[in-house]
């Protein structure tokens, strides 16, 4: 069931995808060790949810005519740079918190292909609106 958002066709696929690490980020944190709440846990799921703000806030941009294109490229720039940062950031604490066990190594394993998928859109998608 699709929480909110009857028209997933529509959704860019850095949506969708940045949706899945997010949702894949709050189940498997959810059995984590009660020891890693406040560090790996909450950094990871916040982290997650920050990734896809910005994906969502850089997509509501409107670039074209009509618009203050300067300064909107660089707004959603600005959003899609902090985006692939957070993915960055977030597939090296998904690899910390697996060195000191509190994911396990199949679920880190998820989450840097998550992230690395999430990395690749949103440069295909920064490199497409530069071509603009």
């Amino acid at each position: 069931m699709a929480y909110g958002n009857t028209n997933m066709q529509s959704d860019l696929t850095i949506v969708t995808k940045s949706k899945d690490l997010c949702s894949y980020i709050i189940t498997v944190t959810q059995k984590s060790p009660k020891q890693f709440r406040f560090t790996f846990v909450s950094r990871l799921q916040n982290l997650a949810l920050d990734i896809i703000e910005s994906v969502y806030r850089a997509n509501e941009i409107y670039i074209g005519q009509g618009s203050n294109q300067a300064a909107n490229k660089a707004m959603r720039l600005d959003f899609q740079h902090k985006a692939l940062t957070n993915v960055k950031i977030l597939a090296y604490f998904g690899e910390l918190a697996m060195t000191h066990q509190c994911l396990l190594p199949k679920q880190f394993e998820q989450i840097a292909l998550k992230s690395a998928d999430c990395q690749r859109l949103l440069g295909a998608w920064i490199n497409s609106d530069k071509n603009r």
